[in-house]
């Protein structure tokens, strides 16, 4: 009883904080009530760098060791989560799922223990058809209850459905029968939902659901995710947040889609922000064990990652557009400021302005903090322009003096 009201009084508080406050998005939230995910879920993803079998426990252990050691821990990620290619390619005779016997020959549930000994939390990939996402026979259509007992057994923390050949017929009622498996569990299982484009019904069954399909690292899948992605902005929230895919952020081309283009520091730095803006999951996808410090800094920026994860949880929105390439996305804050990101698509650099009447900020002075370059920029009257450079992002945070 004591939990639900405290759930109950932490989401009156945004409520409150919502109606008081204007924001730059029609913002509505009638998400998941298991007290998961009340700002965008933190973590690392195996699939953007390792595929399904590029990795084995050893790559996990390492994995979670560096998610310690190289401040990513520190900076709020939490979720270690492996993708496909954990279990084995068939079922065992009473249809329990098997872990791959040469990648994890001792099973799941020492990983699961080694990430919770270091303080994290731990994730899995499965499917609801019949078949994984390869056409292997290992989905858990009508062995739900059964997959489910084992990842509580296991105490998994984290759940990523990904809807690979199911009967979109029977997609609504086998995603919402996890759901409410989970919530009979004994764990807290944040739902990760991978179940086509955005639904009614997502919002009331998991805690993230994907807007997009498979990001790729290139700066052209970067700028398609954030258009779609931003067209379900008014349904984002705590408890449910919109997902365009884990980001590709540190890959530099070098990733589980070895042709890829591959985006340099300037877009990944891009990547980042519009994720942050859009109040997205923040699921790492690259090698955490060899990352050179420009992608550390990148995901570690304490400053940005505090606009991803306001409690008022409002998904970021574009308040202004040229018409060619460049814009301007708004965000409100909890307390009263707006985050601010100047994107540029555009070829060349190019001066952007915000504009105090477009964000949402009244007419007068407002102090300007520069979120990449950590520093104050002023007072400034009506309005402030900065040069951004080719698909590059100035982020600022603005506040009324």
């Amino acid at each position: 009883m004591f939990m639900v009201q405290r759930r109950f009084l932490a989401l009156a508080f945004v409520l409150v904080l919502f109606a008081i406050m204007p924001v730059a998005s029609n913002h509505k939230v009638f998400a998941l009530d298991n007290g998961l995910a009340l700002t965008p879920p933190m973590g690392w993803n195996s699939w953007n760098h390792f595929g399904k079998g590029g990795f084995t426990e050893k790559t996990i252990f390492e994995t979670i060791d560096a998610m310690v050691s190289s401040g990513m821990k520190d900076a709020g990620y939490d979720y270690i989560v492996i993708d496909g290619g954990w279990r084995d390619n068939h079922l065992a005779p009473d249809g329990s799922l098997l872990p791959h016997p040469k990648r994890f020959p001792n099973g799941i549930k020492p990983v699961a223990d080694y990430a919770h000994a270091n303080g994290l939390k731990f994730g899995l990939h499965t499917c609801p058809g019949e078949t994984d996402c390869g056409r292997d026979p290992v989905g858990g259509l009508g062995r739900e209850a059964l997959h489910v007992s084992q990842f509580a057994a296991w105490e998994v923390d984290f759940i990523k459905l990904d809807s690979c050949y199911i009967d979109r017929a029977i997609m609504e009622e086998k995603y919402k029968l996890w759901r409410d498996l989970f919530a009979a569990s004994g764990r807290d299982i944040l739902f990760s939902m991978n179940a086509g484009r955005n639904q009614d019904w997502h919002l009331e069954t998991g805690n993230m659901a994907r807007t997009t399909g498979d990001i790729r690292d290139s700066w052209e899948f970067l700028s398609k995710h954030i258009d779609l992605n931003d067209k379900y902005a008014a349904s984002a929230g705590p408890g449910f947040w919109n997902d365009p895919d884990m980001m590709q952020v540190g890959n530099f081309g070098d990733g589980f889609h070895r042709n890829d283009t591959g985006m340099n520091e300037i877009e990944n730095r891009t990547h980042f922000s519009m994720w942050c803006i859009m109040a997205s999951p923040l699921m790492a996808g690259n090698d955490l064990r060899d990352m050179p410090q420009v992608t550390k800094d990148i995901l570690t920026n304490k400053e940005v990652i505090a606009v991803n994860q306001d409690p008022l949880g409002v998904q970021g929105t574009p308040v202004w557009d040229d018409g060619e390439h460049h814009q301007v996305w708004a965000k409100r804050m909890a307390d009263g400021s707006v985050a601010v990101a100047l994107l540029n698509r555009g070829e060349s650099a190019a001066d952007i302005t915000a504009n105090w009447s477009d964000i949402g900020v009244p007419s007068g002075n407002a102090t300007v903090r520069d979120l990449w370059e950590h520093a104050d920029k002023g007072s400034h009257s009506g309005n402030y322009t900065a040069t951004v450079p080719s698909h590059g992002v100035v982020m600022l945070r603005i506040a009324e003096e």
